[in-house]
Order: C-alpha cells, then structure tokens, then sequence
C-alpha cells in the first residue's frame, strides 16, 4: 500500500467508477474505515442505526461517541505498545488521532480527550466528505443485502437482530462479555481540602502538566468500610446474559473485589507514586484516582470504576470516599454487554467472513479491545476493502507491528491449525506480548547484557524501534497492481 494520501479535496473532483463499499456501524472503526476508504477515492455508504434505533450505552447520535472512558491510554510510543499503535494511526492519516490529538484534555501520560468535541469532529468529518454517504437506518440482516461489498463495524453493542443474522451465517454463537461504564463527577463538587492534583510519578503526558488527577485518599479504615458497602450494595440482575464472561481490561468494582479485598488496592487504587500535600507524612492505603472528562474541565470519571451497582447505590457508597462525600454525578455507571465473534475460526486472514467473503468485519467485534484499538483495525480493514475495490493487491502490515501484531491475534496467526478453532480466544487490547521477540540478546551501550527492569525496558525500546521501521518500509512500498 502506498503511503502517499489522498485527501478529501483531491477525491472530490475525480470520476469515481468502482461501486460503494458499506460499512455498517458508526462507531470508532467504521468511521475510522470509512475515511480511509474515501481518501482513496472509493465511495463509502456508511449505515448508522442511531438515533432510529438506540443503544443501551449510547446518549447522543453522534459518530464515535465514546461510551465508557475518554481515554485513548499511554501516549509514549517508545515504550508502550499502545504508544506505538498511535504512532503508527498518526502516520496512516487516521481521522480517529486527527480527532484526539485536537481535542486532547491534561492526562498525566495518556492521551484523554474531550469526548463531545471528539464525537463532534468525526461526525463533521465524516458527514462533510463528498465520497461519503451517511445513511440512518438499521441494517438487520447481511444476507438480504446484495452489496459487493459490505465491512460490518457494529462493536459490543451490534443489534440483536443482527447479531442473530450473523450467527446464522457463521454457524457460531457470538461469545459475550460484560463491559462496565465508570460514573463521571462534576468537578465542583469534589472537595479539595481532602483530595488534590497529582499524576502518578509526576508524569508529564500530551495536554498535562504532570499534575493532570485529582487523588482522594483512603485510609485502611476507609478503605475496608468502602469494601464492605460495595460488596453488600444492591446490583444490576443479569438473569438474561448469566453465565458470559467479563473482559478482565474493564472488570465492574465488585467483580475485582470479590477476587479478594486487596484486589483494588494493587489495581486501579494503587496508592504508590502520589504523596497527598494536605498530609504528606502519612501514606495512604488507597487513593482513589479521577481524570478529566472534557476540555473545559469541570467533569472528571472515576478512574477503574466500571461498575453494576444500581444508581442510588452509586451514590450512596462512592460518597464515602473522602473528599466525594458531596459529590454531583453527571453520569452514574452503567452495565451492558459485549459481543464478539470467534474471529480465528470464522474471518479469513485479510478480515473477510469465510462463509461469504464480500463481508469483512473491524473493530471490537473481531475481538479486539479498546478505542484505539478497535479504530487501528477499522482503518486497517478499511485500507483493505478500498484496495480489493481498485483490484489492487492486498499487502498485510507485518507482524512487527503495533497493527500487524493485533490482527495476527485476531485471526489466529498463533494457532497451528485454525480449522481446529482456538478453544478460548477472548478480547485483547495490544501489548508488547503479541510482538514476535527480539531474538538477539538485549545488552546495554557498552556491550553487556541486561537483566530484569533494565532488560525490559530496553525490549520494549527495541520493539517499538522495528515497528516504526517496518511500517516505514511497509508504508514505501509501493502498490502491486
């Protein structure tokens, strides 16, 4: 694939002859994959069922609408993979980076965005490109259709009627788990007498200043009372989806908690690196963490606080924690499903649908996990379909990198024999575990070997050093015909 773009202005003057590629879901990877295919000159009808037909996380019909975090994760690209996907989404001209990296808030180290103007940008974008047809509808069975081409992006929360059009053609029972929403706190409301600004380590990220979280301290006391109400509160019933598993990447509260009570104090409410100002010769035993939600920064979420806790138990019990004890709640957690299909099995390496390959599937449905994630394999897969309709061949990224690497994971490239099926393939976000090894011994300048933390984070240094250079090299290739 060529690296040189296309831009908007240059495909709108051209006459376009190849037929229309419909994506159908209007989240992160559909749009993400319906501009990459527009900005190489293929028309995209993109079919989104908001606001006809709602979703049970959904609040707006806006395009990319973030519903849980408004965090885009680690901004470093050279020693975290995620890091490195961004890097790599940046340089393929992703609209989904263009977007956050415009409407970014302080995060210490992450890239947060604010989450209206995000969803606003990439819904103008999108709707305003002249190759680009928006259509408001519901698509409910792929079979019915006879598009030439169709890339299917409905993510965690495709329609039932869908979803059961999709089983019937892949013969499988979609895999489901269950995704929490964290509750969002208006930020007058938090009392900073008790809690204060501090990133973890001082980390200075993209928009921050090094001081980008408000911390609300524990102490052991606090910390088990909080415990003890959490795990007796009144939670959401789930007769109809018992039984499915969780993605362990956003577990509810409760479901951390009952794996044992110090589950939370080594997970989102590790107290280590941060030294509370109002008590600095105290250390805390916890240390409740929220992140700005928008760019005005009177909204924060509560950081790793998925949970199913009905609504007045919200309420009740995250006002214990010290310095919330008033607090407003723009918005109370939630719980809904995820489905996702059982991608080495049923999708072909290239991401199409092996029992009818006019279909091709991105995003969270394929069993990725993340915003960005899902929208790196929206791209992908968008790149692909636009490619297949120039009749150009189709050139992989390599394994090497961030991207190359989730769709090795997605469809299956570790597993021997794919007909056999994995037996328990689950949603992954990218992490340096899915990178093939550095197989040469990491050593240090001076030509000695390393060993534990300094190993590692020369491994990761290395790792993130071939990606940028394979997908330079993959990105100059030019395009067979």
């Amino acid at each position: 694939m060529s690296s040189q773009p296309v831009s908007s202005q240059s495909v709108s003057s051209q006459s376009v002859s190849w037929p229309a590629v419909h994506i159908i879901g209007g989240g992160l990877a559909g749009s993400e994959a319906a501009w990459q295919i527009a900005r190489m000159g293929v028309p995209v009808i993109l079919h989104e069922m908001r606001p006809v037909r709602a979703t049970d996380a959904h609040a707006t019909d806006a395009l990319a609408e973030l519903v849980c975090s408004n965090s885009f994760r680690s901004d470093d690209a050279e020693m975290n993979a995620v890091g490195q996907l961004h890097w790599e989404m940046r340089r393929m001209d992703s609209l989904i980076m263009r977007a956050a990296d415009a409407h970014q808030v302080p995060a210490g180290g992450a890239l947060a965005v604010d989450r209206d103007g995000f969803a606003e940008a990439v819904t103008q974008a999108i709707s305003s490109h002249p190759l680009i047809e928006l259509v408001r509808e519901e698509v409910r069975d792929l079979q019915a259709q006879d598009w030439p081409s169709i890339l299917v992006c409905t993510g965690p929360l495709t329609s039932q009627s869908l979803a059961e059009g999709i089983g019937r053609l892949t013969g499988e029972s979609e895999l489901a788990f269950f995704d929490a929403i964290a509750p969002i706190v208006h930020r007058d409301s938090i009392d900073m007498d008790k809690a204060w600004f501090q990133s973890r380590y001082d980390k200075v990220g993209p928009g921050g200043t090094g001081a980008d979280y408000i911390n609300c301290p524990l102490s052991r006391e606090e910390y088990e009372a909080f415990i003890d109400a959490a795990l007796a509160g009144d939670k959401t019933g789930f007769k109809e989806w018992e039984g499915t598993p969780y993605f362990d990447g956003c577990l509810p509260i409760e479901v951390m908690m009952e794996r044992g009570r110090e589950t939370l104090r080594h997970g989102p409410l590790k107290p280590v690196g941060l030294t509370n100002p109002h008590n600095p010769t105290v250390k805390a035993y916890a240390i409740v963490q929220l992140r700005q939600d928008n760019a005005l920064g009177t909204l924060y979420n509560m950081v790793g606080f998925q949970t199913k806790l009905k609504h007045s138990e919200q309420t009740r019990i995250f006002r214990m924690i010290p310095g919330l004890e008033r607090a407003e709640f723009a918005r109370l957690g939630g719980l809904h499903r995820n489905t996702f299909l059982n991608s080495p099995k049923v999708l072909d390496p290239l991401l199409r649908l092996r029992a009818d390959p006019r279909i091709r599937f991105a995003g969270q449905i394929t069993g990725c996990e993340g915003y960005v994630e899902s929208a790196a394999i929206g791209l992908i897969a968008g790149r692909m379909a636009a490619t297949e309709a120039l009749g150009r061949v189709i050139q992989m990224p390599p394994h090497t990198t961030a991207i190359g690497a989730l769709i090795n994971h997605i469809t299956g490239g570790h597993i021997e024999t794919i007909d056999a099926g994995p037996q328990s393939f689950q949603p992954m976000n990218v992490n340096f575990g899915l990178f093939p090894p550095i197989e040469a011994a990491v050593k240090s300048p001076d030509g000695k070997r390393l060993r534990g933390p300094e190993k590692s984070q020369a491994r990761k240094r290395l790792l993130t050093e071939r990606a940028k250079r394979d997908m330079e090299a993959w990105l100059s290739e030019p395009v067979p015909a």
